[in-house]
């Protein structure tokens, strides 16, 4: 088994290791939006423009590239897109672009990779890995993005578009699927023409399944059963000729345990992961099965948000405003060991609010200088609670076991601008001012009992009513996290031609600084752990072409990564420590052809090179005593947690006449080498792993209605999605087996 995947390794490598040399991230099919001559248009730079003209390096997935691949959540956009992984620490979901990212779950915590929907920031990392529909387009942009898009976008940003309402013509779209383990999904959509200026949208979605795992400490009963479901309703009007506004509400529910499901992990690194060796309760490192215990792991989540788009024609400029309110709310529990021992199952409710601004002001097309500014306000207050929920008199009942909350605001200010100096030669400069403050941080106190603790300073501090506010007890803590951050970006383009371009850039970009409510305040000496900031500075070059049916872009890249916010779970906690210093450099290459009509091809490849350069009491989980405590150790050279060395990708399309209408046939093959789940980059080893997507179709005449079969993992490859990690056990996440079904789709 293991030559065979070998040599399904090797050959894959061969076939896509040829795109690296050619090519850069760009597209795997086609972007969001391209003019007749086929010139792909993105956002990257806040405004509009050729791919071929813009120096970031950008993986831009059409809605019938994201098809192809079956893509259904924004994690499955990994599948396609070279150097990006979407990992998950329980219902966490947080992506790593390039080695940069965070396994980080705590309050004010964030991620290093900013999401932005339809212009919109969607900061909370339990609300990540949403459902897609009415998808246009993802571009994910690789590299620092403190500039235009700010804080916590070190790794980079993902930016979906969907679709708006149209004043053309009332149509509705709708799909059903229905495949193996009694998964169903049907989606539509609904364009309602109010008048020749105003048109409404209404879209739904509902998700259903039976599970694909068993609890052998239970019966072995079938878990993992799901459903979630989720509505939007837009508006859309034109005001005058010169104002447009946009307003939606979209409410999503989710009821999926999957990611809280594991087996109890097996590794050389420290053989068994279950508590005492598996002698208190069953366990299974079996890849379809859990030990859950006596009590029922579940991720429940409810989410209501309400946007506002207004872009205003000024003449000389065009006027965005972006208002967004988020209200999410998450009850969650995990069992801990990982087994049926019953020893630690922990309660996580979480309560996120947001509320944003934006203004975005950028230029008009067609002049010398072309630049985008902005003012940007952002407020999230974030509120965990800690619950043990195998302590009660009963299985449903829960004694709170902690918990805590802040809220962090940040105020902005930007500009961006590519001046031609010469037809061929253009300078892009542009500067972030950002101010980061966390307001009112606490934390509970165990079993909200009254405490009563010395600082190492002398300082005397109590709780109130469980309840212990930093700034009473350490000011100076709360002072440490109000702080101002520059974000420069400079780059130096040449242009020796319309359909090409070569690019130097110079970008840098911080993840804000936290304080350590959800760790160490909790735990004795009771102070506060000030987690510095994260920064990056960024350099690349590359060079990009694009013609009729063929385009490839090649990057280089080197990143001096400080201060690396890196978390550590133990008893109910999630401490935070900042590894010192990290160096990161690589290639990246993509490329897609159209040999002939109807053929496309694609092909996409990273090799990245991430090291943390020295890591002083880095964490290792070491098995003593029947338990996992965590003994620091002194690393140098190591390499960086949740980064393959190298990742890629293959895809084709092949589309023939057939019965008077079109047969698609499609395929996406994926890639992986082995990494390291574990915080300190030498713990918990997942060996290279391939995944392939198929999918054939075929559309009537009339373009009215398809149908579709489609199968994922159709390899089978069974690889850890997750290593989750703490004192009482260690955890192992398994991929889903090969799953497969059809699909029914209708448009009039």
């Amino acid at each position: 088994m293991e030559s065979k995947r070998l040599r399904t390794s090797v050959s894959f490598g061969a076939i896509v290791g040829s795109a690296v040399l050619a090519a850069s991230p760009a597209q795997a099919q086609s972007d969001i939006a391209a003019a007749d001559n086929d010139v792909i248009i993105v956002t990257a730079q806040r405004r509009a423009e050729a791919q071929v003209d813009v120096p970031i390096s950008i993986t831009s997935l059409s809605a019938e590239a994201l098809t192809t691949a079956n893509v259904q959540n924004l994690a499955d956009v990994g599948k396609i897109t070279p150097a990006l992984r979407f990992d998950f620490a329980g219902g966490f979901f947080q992506p790593t672009i390039r080695g940069i990212g965070t396994a980080v779950t705590t309050s004010g915590g964030g991620g290093n990779v900013g999401i932005y929907v339809d212009g919109f920031y969607s900061p909370n990392p339990l609300a990540a890995d949403f459902d897609l529909i009415s998808v246009e387009g993802i571009q994910v942009l690789k590299g620092p993005q403190g500039t235009l898009f700010g804080r916590n976008t070190t790794g980079g940003a993902i930016l979906v578009t969907t679709r708006e309402p149209s004043t053309v013509a009332d149509s509705f779209e709708g799909r059903i699927r229905y495949g193996r383990f009694n998964e169903a999904r049907a989606e539509g959509i609904a364009n309602i023409v109010v008048s020749d200026r105003v048109a409404i949208s209404v879209e739904g979605l509902y998700a259903r399944g039976d599970g694909w795992q068993r609890d052998i400490s239970n019966g072995n009963r079938r878990v993992g059963e799901f459903e979630n479901w989720s509505g939007r309703v837009s508006l859309k009007g034109e005001l005058t000729d010169d104002v447009t506004v946009l307003l939606r509400y979209k409410h999503s529910s989710v009821d999926d345990p999957t990611p809280l499901l594991a087996a109890t992990y097996q590794g050389g690194d420290i053989g068994l992961g279950a508590p005492f060796g598996g002698a208190l309760g069953p366990f299974t490192t079996a890849k379809n099965r859990i030990a859950s215990g006596s009590v029922a792991e579940f991720f429940r989540s409810n989410s209501d948000v309400l946007q506002a788009t207004v872009t205003a024609d000024l003449g000389f400029a065009e006027l965005t405003s972006y208002s967004q309110y988020r209200n999410e709310k998450v009850n969650a529990s995990q069992d801990l060991d990982y087994s049926g021992a019953d020893i630690f199952q922990l309660g996580l409710p979480n309560n996120n609010e947001t509320w944003s601004q934006e203004f975005l002001l950028s230029s008009r097309a067609g002049t010398r200088l072309q630049w985008t500014a902005g003012l940007f306000y952002f407020e999230n207050t974030d509120q965990y609670l800690t619950f043990l929920d195998n302590a009660g008199s009963g299985p449903n009942e829960r004694i709170r076991f902690g918990g805590s909350a802040n809220t962090v605001k940040s105020y902005a200010a930007f500009a961006d601008a590519t001046y031609e100096v010469t037809p061929q030669l253009f300078v892009t400069a542009g500067l972030r001012y950002a101010y980061d403050k966390v307001s009112d941080p606490y934390w509970n106190t165990r079993f909200l009992q009254p405490l009563t603790f010395t600082l190492p300073d002398g300082t005397v501090c109590s709780s109130t009513n469980g309840r212990v506010y930093v700034r009473e007890c350490d000011p100076d803590a709360v002072d440490f996290t109000n702080d101002s951050r520059l974000t420069p970006r400079l780059v130096v383009r040449y242009k020796p031609d319309s359909r090409s371009s070569i690019y130097a850039s110079f970008t840098r970009g911080y993840k804000a600084a936290v304080l350590d409510v959800g760790g160490s305040c909790q735990n004795p000496p009771y102070v506060c752990t000030r987690v510095r900031p994260e920064s990056v500075d960024a350099y690349e070059v590359g060079f990009k072409y694009e013609t009729r049916g063929l385009s490839f872009e090649g990057a280089g890249f080197y990143y001096d990564y400080q201060d690396l916010q890196v978390s550590i779970f133990e008893s109910g906690t999630a401490r935070i420590v900042n590894a010192a210093q990290s160096e990161i450099y690589g290639l990246e290459g993509s490329a897609r052809y159209r040999p002939v009509e109807g053929l496309d091809l694609s092909a996409g490849a990273s090799w990245v090179h991430a090291r943390y350069k020295n890591f002083n009491n880095a964490p290792i989980y070491t098995p003593v005593g029947g338990q996992f405590p965590v003994i620091g150790q002194d690393l140098d050279n190591v390499t960086m947690q949740r980064t393959p060395e190298f990742t890629g990708f293959v895809a084709a399309r092949y589309a023939v006449d057939l019965g008077g209408g079109e047969l698609a046939l499609s395929g996406n093959l994926s890639y992986s080498s082995s990494f390291f789940f574990g915080p300190s980059g030498i713990q918990f080893r997942q060996g290279g792993y391939e995944t392939m997507s198929l999918r054939a179709q075929w559309t009537a005449p009339s373009e009215r209605w398809y149908l579709a079969a489609y199968g994922d993992n159709v390899t089978n490859s069974r690889y850890l999605t997750q290593v989750q990690y703490s004192n009482f056990g260690i955890g192992a996440n398994w991929s889903k087996p090969i799953t497969f079904g059809a699909e029914v789709g209708v448009k009039f």
